[in-house]
């Protein structure tokens, strides 16, 4: 290997190392007074261990002292001095104990406030990103990996931190005290740790780079253990009979997981048990040493106590230093991946205005064009409309024609590729996206069912007076929710959904009159956006709600889209989609009288009523 790449190794490993000042200051900034705390215990936690091998010394010397004294002299005097230095000796034990509990304390303590801290910064960040991002399966691999022991790493980062400044304390002592025997000794104690700390970062490299490639599998498994134990699952896994191929699945994806982490774990306890063994053969060498110089009368039995405890304990913390810098490296690994999430860019809105250029103007498309990511074929393509202050917009068209996707870029989920979107003559980027949000009441086919109470199921719609109970009545019966409601055991303090105890589940049907309750929340909102909203509805139900939609929406502009004519022919124009395009516009008289592709939607479903 070349020098340059030597180097190139080197500073590649030593910039993996640059997340533990991060992990400290998160742990700083999470609670000042544990961390100085935990600090303080370290360093006496770090001194002590050499002055009780000092002290056991001076006990034996003091021992062999007084039985070699005046056999005359009063026992007690004879025992004075050795006695002391037990004393001594105990009350160094119950600081280094209670150093250690002190530790320990402060290592649960911060474990769980850092946990949450940790998960706080996730969960933030998520709510920065852009709906592409999470539409993206890489970027699923990479919060797959973000949360993965995020909630751990950074206290452990911050423990062996402290643990390394510890260790590093003690070995300074012992070296001190092991020097005046010999240097020779000071070398054999790190030379024989060494090969054991670089065997220990290479299978803590293989093992994060395992994990790390194995994100979509993991994802995998989680999503098999939803589909198996989710009540919203449950039923068509079992009319299906899939529980059985399911977990066959989960089982295939575990062994192949399995396979892999056990030939890791062989390879890593095999070295690991082999160098111990070099590490041992270099205890009982200096044992052997040791032992031979006190024999020779080189050196008291107090000396020979002293080193041979001193060596045994040096040893062992060499060994946990270099430990806790493998450790360390291996934590940084992981925090690479927490921070590279949290660092993800994301499109900052540039918007600011709170008002329009023309309120008359109301919404118009001028040539949208709009192609997901890594697709090859536009989901949309030059589509331009307008709709005028209270006029009512029917969107038709073929599943995947592109109708959902026109609604995304309308509510700002998404930005065009070409073309632009204008709300009272303004550019839409051009707009503070909370007050754009405000003004547009969305209901989507798919929407959320919320494991909340009805009245909060009602409330989010407007988060800001989600707590309007008086608004909540008001908004269920714009959207003809109150009738059952009000049968419902408690009202709108109902429990809804399964997963918590004393819930109700709704029907389809009642569950879009919530939804529709819920987009009538926002009363500023002057543009009402309904994706498929009365599909669990039967038709006359889905009759009778937009004659009284119709109503309540007079001065409003509503956006609707819907496979059944009999609610499409109440818009003041229809536009029909195919493939992303605008293929006619006008209104449900003119596109019959065209004979075009909406007159023979029409009359396919008309006929299957007659």
């Amino acid at each position: 290997m070349s020098i340059r790449k030597k180097r190139n190794a080197l500073r590649q490993s030593l910039a993996v190392f640059r997340y533990s000042g991060r992990a400290i200051g998160l742990v700083w900034t999470t609670s000042r007074s544990l961390t100085i705390f935990f600090a303080t215990l370290t360093l006496v936690a770090g001194l002590l261990p050499a002055a009780l091998a000092y002290i056991g010394k001076l006990i034996v010397d003091a021992v062999i002292a007084a039985s070699q004294s005046n056999a005359y002299k009063n026992d007690f005097v004879n025992s004075y001095h050795p006695l002391m230095y037990v004393g001594l000796e105990a009350i160094v034990v119950a600081a280094l104990a209670g150093s250690q509990r002190g530790l320990t304390v402060c290592q649960s303590l911060l474990r769980m406030l850092l946990g949450h801290r940790v998960n706080v910064l996730i969960l933030e960040k998520a709510l920065t990103l852009d709906l592409t991002q999470f539409e993206d399966s890489e970027f699923y691999d990479k919060l797959t990996n973000a949360r993965r022991e995020a909630s751990t790493r950074p206290l452990s980062l911050a423990t062996r931190t402290f643990g390394l400044v510890q260790s590093a304390l003690s070995l300074v002592t012992y070296g001190i005290l092991l020097v005046r025997f010999s240097v020779w000794a000071v070398l054999v104690l790190i030379l024989a740790a060494m090969p054991a700390f670089f065997a220990e970062t290479k299978f803590a490299g293989q093992a994060f780079r395992l994990l790390s490639w194995r994100a979509p599998e993991a994802r995998q498994q989680n999503y098999l253990e939803t589909l198996l134990a989710r009540e919203d699952f449950a039923k068509e896994v079992k009319l299906y009979q899939l529980g059985e191929m399911l977990l066959r699945r989960y089982h295939d994806l575990f062994n192949t997981i399995y396979d892999e982490d056990r030939e890791l774990t062989l390879q890593r306890g095999f070295w690991a048990y082999l160098l111990s063994l070099l590490s041992t053969a270099a205890f009982y060498i200096a044992y052997a040493w040791i032992v031979v110089e006190t024999v020779a009368g080189k050196i008291t039995l107090g000396d020979m106590t002293m080193y041979i405890i001193v060596f045994r304990q040096g040893q062992n913390t060499f060994s946990s230093a270099l430990t806790s810098i493998g450790g360390m490296y291996e934590d940084n690994l992981y925090l690479s991946n927490l921070y590279e999430f949290l660092e993800e860019k994301v499109s900052k809105p540039r918007g600011k205005a709170t008002t329009g250029l023309n309120p008359q103007d109301g919404m118009r498309f001028e040539n949208v064009s709009f192609t997901y990511p890594g697709s090859p074929q536009p989901a949309l393509k030059n589509i331009s409309l307008h709709l005028k202050p209270g006029e009512k917009l029917a969107i038709v068209g073929e599943n995947g024609s592109g109708k959902t996707t026109l609604i995304k870029l309308l509510t700002r989920l998404y930005i065009p590729d070409s073309g632009r979107i204008l709300i009272d003559g303004l550019d839409l980027q051009e707009w503070d996206i909370n007050v754009l949000r405000q003004r547009i009441g969305v209901i989507f086919q798919n929407f959320v069912r919320y494991q909340f109470t009805v009245g909060e199921n009602i409330g989010v719609g407007d988060v800001n007076r989600m707590e309007d109970e008086n608004l909540w009545e008001i908004a269920a019966e714009k959207g003809m929710a109150r009738s059952f409601i009000e049968n419902l055991p408690t009202g709108f303090q109902t429990q809804l959904g399964k997963w918590f105890r004393g819930g109700q589940e709704l029907s389809g049907g009642q569950w879009q009159k919530i939804a529709l309750a819920r987009a009538f929340m926002r009363v500023d909102a002057n543009i009402l956006v309904l994706d498929e909203p009365t599909s669990a509805m039967d038709p006359q139900a889905e009759f009778d709600i937009f004659n009284h939609f119709r109503a309540l929406t007079k001065d409003q502009m509503v956006v609707l889209i819907s496979h059944r004519f009999s609610t499409v022919r109440m818009a003041n124009k229809i536009v029909v989609i195919e493939g992303g395009e605008v293929v006619e516009q006008g209104t449900h008289e003119e596109l019959l009288q065209a004979k075009g592709r909406y007159a023979t939607l029409f009359s396919l479903q008309a006929a299957g009523y007659q």
